[in-house]
């Protein structure tokens, strides 16, 4: 369970609809919502320009998924696509986030995206990407 006071916030006006899997014609998009308590975000998808905002705002660690871990992973290549914007390096696990805003101050938050358990509807297989579901053990920072 991740309990901690949290606001929420649409930080991606411009989502647009999934597309229903086979056979599944009563699902309705959900809007794109992030979970904030100004240190942590939740984001369905680790998006650039939602990730420098988090960063410039403060914010120090962001959980995502959405790239399935790229799906399709290639011996000494790695993830193929990521399903956004995001670089292949960084389809799966925790990586570093950096963003220089206005002020050139530079700014780093972390960066955890979760491979997940599923597919992309337009691919729906795996290779050279097992599914995970990851647990992460927070701690206070001292």
């Amino acid at each position: 369970t991740f309990q901690h006071t949290a606001t929420t916030q649409n930080r991606n006006p411009t989502t647009r609809p999934s597309d229903p899997r086979p056979g599944e014609t009563d699902i309705k998009p959900l809007p794109l919502t992030c979970y904030i308590n100004r240190r942590n975000t939740l984001s369905h998808t680790p998006e650039p320009r939602v990730l420098d905002a988090f960063t410039t705002d403060g914010v120090q660690l962001t959980l995502s998924g959405h790239t399935h871990g790229g799906q399709i992973r290639l011996p000494f290549v790695g993830a193929l696509v990521t399903n956004c914007g995001l670089d292949r390096g960084r389809a799966r696990g925790l990586s570093r986030w950096h963003v220089a805003p206005e002020t050139g101050t530079i700014r780093s938050s972390w960066l955890h995206v979760s491979a997940g358990l599923g597919t992309s509807p337009f691919a729906p297989i795996r290779l050279g990407c097992r599914p995970e579901a990851t647990l992460l053990t927070l701690t206070p920072a001292s």
